[in-house]
Formats: structure tokens, C-alpha cells, sequence
């Protein structure tokens, strides 16, 4: 039997006694720490932590642990998050018209290591929508135009309240989205074809060619109103010679983006990252 389990994500400025200090909340409740994890950044004296602990026989019933854990962080002026194992997130996939990402995702969620529901797929184009009834899934077609972005934005955010999405994440979707609708749903992920913050934009395969590079590589990161700027969650690279042509470089690319988007879909779905400023801690 699987004893579900607490995560939380805490970040505040650094001083003496943080470690016990939330440590202590957990052991003074009956919880048993089974995973714990700390960083502080010297350049910013931030303190960053994730701390996961066994909810069976922690004497704090789950509806008031956010409670009971807030009077503990507003005097040490602490951001910070509380996830349970036991609740499964809810994921939107959206893609234009390549599939290598989008097969990817939903081949690791029905093998189970991805711990997510996926009951929506949104594309810009229909020609992916064989796939979504393949694996049951909604699929929403929503061209998207200079004229129409804001009317095709404002129906995405309904679509995510009405299935109740948590997480958005961008299997080779190529749309840029406004500013306006990443604030009113910041908790996207983005896959980009390169090793950032090198050739970010389009065509960073042709313009790696071009250059002679002899590694290339891709990032997966969040979302923000700056364009291939937001805080990274996890990069690969691969060698590459002067007998590879642009097309050897999508191909291998392509294996890149499969491997790096879902590393970083499955730390976030873990709980596992921590973002502060424009950079990520990522604990193991």
C-alpha cells in the first residue's frame, strides 16, 4: 500500500534555525520525514527548501496543515506551497502540428510515470485531432490569427477553467502567448529547440548549422511574458559533426525535446521545483 504523502515548498531570506524550525513542525504533529532537501543562494541570502512527509499518523488533518504551517511562515516572511501526494494534477497539452512531443507525453502517462490526468488537448491546427480521439481525449481546434489572438485567448481560458486544468504544457506549440493571459495562467511549460539562451526565436536548427556548432541541444522552461526567457527546468545536449545536415539536426533534436520536456513535466508533477527570480531550484 502507497502511504500518501505532504511536499512542502518553502522559500524565504536566509537565518539561523530554518532547517529545525520546519522540521520541528512536522515532528511536533506526529510526521514522519521520509524526503528533505535545502539550497541558499549566497548572492541573494535566499533560503530554499522541499520537505516530504508521511501523512499516516500526522495528527493534523490535511484541511488545516496550510493553516497550521502559516502562522509558522509569516514571521519568517516565507513563500511557500503545500501539495499531497494522493491529488493528481490536471495537464492541458497544446501543439501545433508536430506529434513527437505530444506521443511522448501521453505514452509516459498511460505507462504511469507521469502522474497526471490529461483530459484536454488544444491545437492551433486540426491535424493532430487523430490522435486526442485515439487516446480519448478532448480535442479543441482554435485557429489562431493576428485578427482573432484575443477573442482564441479568452475561449483557452475558459476551456482550462472548464476542465479544471492545472498545468499547461506546450508540446511544440507554436504560438506566442500574450502577456495578458500568461499572468491570468502563469503555470505553463514550454519545450524550445535549442540550448537557451543560445539561438533562441525560430529556426535554431538552421541558424546551428549555419554557425558550425558541434553540440545542440534543448530547454524546458516556464512560461513568461518574455519570449524563451523564463526560468529553465531542465536542458540536454548532444555532439553533433560537420557531416550532420540541418535535417540530422532536427532528428536528433527532436529525441532532445522528447527526453528534456518530459523530465521536466514529471519534476514539476513531483513537486520538485522551486522557482525564485528568473531561476529554478530543481531538488533530486
Amino acid at each position: 500500500m502507497i502511504i500518501p504523502t505532504a511536499t512542502l515548498l518553502v522559500s524565504c531570506p536566509d537565518r539561523p534555525g530554518l532547517v529545525a524550525k520546519i522540521a520541528n513542525f512536522i515532528y511536533a504533529n506526529g510526521g514522519n520525514i521520509i524526503h528533505a532537501d535545502q539550497h541558499t543562494d549566497l548572492t541573494t541570502n535566499l533560503f530554499l527548501t522541499r520537505i516530504e512527509w508521511q501523512l499516516e499518523g500526522f495528527n493534523l488533518p490535511r484541511e488545516v496543515i496550510s493553516t497550521a504551517f502559516a502562522a509558522i511562515a509569516k514571521p519568517i516572511e516565507a513563500h511557500w506551497q503545500l501539495h499531497f501526494s494522493d491529488s493528481t494534477p490536471r495537464l492541458a497539452i497544446w501543439v501545433t502540428k508536430q506529434n513527437h512531443c505530444l506521443l511522448d507525453l501521453l505514452w509516459r502517462q498511460k505507462a504511469g510515470e507521469l502522474p497526471a490526468q490529461i483530459p484536454l488537448i488544444i491545437s492551433n491546427h486540426p491535424n493532430l485531432q487523430h490522435i486526442a480521439q485515439q487516446f480519448n481525449i478532448d480535442f479543441h481546434h482554435l485557429s489562431i490569427t493576428k485578427e482573432n489572438k484575443f477573442e482564441q485567448e479568452a475561449r483557452q481560458l475558459e476551456l482550462l477553467k472548464e476542465y479544471k486544468i492545472d498545468l499547461v504544457v506546450l508540446a511544440k506549440y507554436m504560438q506566442i502567448l500574450s502577456e495578458d493571459f500568461v499572468v491570468q495562467f502563469p503555470n505553463i511549460i514550454n519545450i524550445h529547440h535549442s540550448f537557451l539562451p543560445a539561438f533562441a526565436g525560430a529556426n535554431p536548427y538552421q541558424r546551428a548549422y549555419e554557425r558550425g556548432v558541434k553540440i545542440i541541444g534543448a530547454t524546458a522552461h516556464y512560461v513568461t511574458k518574455d519570449l524563451d526567457e523564463g526560468p529553465i527546468i531542465e536542458q540536454e545536449v548532444t555532439h553533433i559533426s560537420h557531416r550532420d545536415t540541418v535535417k540530422d539536426l532536427i532528428r536528433k533534436g527532436k529525441d532532445l525535446e522528447r527526453l528534456v520536456l518530459a523530465r521536466a513535466v514529471r519534476l514539476h508533477l513531483q513537486n520538485r521545483v522551486l522557482v525564485y527570480g528568473n531561476r529554478t531550484v530543481v531538488f533530486s
